[in-house]
């Protein structure tokens, strides 16, 4: 019996398994992948940040679409493979897409806020965005972080915001990913980054790549699916450009990353409606605009918990909950975050006469 099932063990194909090892190799020893953009050109520039403008391929609404990204991450997930771009494929279904890409601040942007960003940064660049396409109205898209910022902008702004869409959302953080003892240590105040982030005045890369890989429990499942699928170029290619992404964390200003921590995931003051930007008190009852809210089933960063409580917060008379299969990253770089939100931004958006 012994001898019979060692005779049954399947054969190396060692011209296979070559190629296998050679192409790991060359993933770990060879400069990072270029990342291309869909054609664009930059409309408007503030300190580090740029809003860039992608022509739609054949237009055909003429209300544009304005995508906001995390702070936390550099907005080029978005636009990271000419298959699986997000703004690619926006373009190719005829939206012209306007992108914030907040930058990374240097020390000298150590005192910038949310109060600062949201107004100074996302209120003027939407503006822009509008005076540039000649549209009336707009669609406010928010990605992760960028989805708070800019469901906290349409709570205050006069702007013509038609549509706002929501994806992976954090509003409600009294349930978030985070092992229990840190979330007790953080309501206690024992686990506190404020003298972490005086001494530093603007919180490293370095930091915040740590902290995104131990919210993901430092998972090793890419390194493996690299090993077993190494024989894909094709996934090899997308596995390269997801790793640069990954790795090229942004610094963040320290006095926003207070502000966030505490207000944020200690205090929880967003949802309670206690928390003030500008001086003022952000009340998302007061967003009437159509809203999408879409959450990614297998999210690994933001709970269903955390996005779904905003359904019942604003006012919005047609609002959408909508769940879609895939992770919180990977919604971003298949591509098909483009096409979870164009059945209902077609429906609500201006067409082309």
């Amino acid at each position: 019996m012994a001898v019979k099932s060692l005779i049954n063990i399947p054969m190396l194909n060692l011209e296979t398994e070559m190629q296998r090892w050679n192409t790991i190799y060359k993933v770990v020893s060879e400069p990072k992948p270029e990342i291309e953009s869909t054609p664009r050109k930059a409309v408007w520039k503030k300190n580090k940040s740029v809003l860039w403008y992608h022509p739609a391929q054949e237009k055909k609404y003429s209300t544009p679409l304005f995508l906001v990204y995390s702070l936390l991450n550099k907005a080029y997930i978005l636009d990271i493979s000419e298959e699986g771009s997000v703004i690619g494929n926006l373009t190719k279904q005829g939206y012209d897409v306007y992108l914030l890409d907040w930058g990374s601040p240097g020390l000298e942007d150590k005192d910038l806020t949310l109060d600062d960003y949201i107004f100074d940064y996302l209120e003027v660049a939407v503006k822009r965005a509008i005076r540039h396409s000649g549209a009336t109205e707009i669609s406010l898209v928010g990605y992760c972080i960028g989805g708070t910022l800019s469901a906290i902008l349409a709570s205050f702004t006069d702007l013509p915001i038609k549509n706002l869409v929501l994806a992976a959302v954090p509003i409600d953080y009294s349930d978030v990913i985070v092992p229990d003892k840190w979330v007790k240590a953080i309501q206690k105040g024992t686990l506190n980054f404020d003298r972490f982030a005086d001494a530093y005045e603007v919180i490293p890369s370095e930091f915040l790549y740590f902290i995104f890989m131990a919210l993901q429990g430092f998972n090793i499942g890419p390194t493996i699916n690299l090993v077993t699928r190494a024989h894909d170029q094709k996934y090899v290619d997308k596995w390269r450009r997801m790793d640069k992404w990954m790795k090229d964390a942004v610094t963040f200003s320290g006095a926003a990353f207070k502000q966030m921590f505490n207000e944020l995931y200690k205090e929880n003051k967003l949802v309670k409606g206690e928390m003030k930007i500008g001086g003022q008190k952000v009340d998302l009852t007061n967003i009437r605009c159509s809203t999408l809210v879409i959450s990614s089933t297998r999210d690994e960063l933001v709970l269903e918990s955390q996005s779904l409580p905003v359904m019942d917060l604003i006012s919005s008379e047609d609002k959408t909950y909508q769940h879609v299969e895939a992770g919180h990253v990977s919604l971003c770089l298949t591509g098909k975050f483009a096409f979870a939100i164009d059945p209902w931004l077609s429906e609500r958006s201006a067409r082309v006469k």
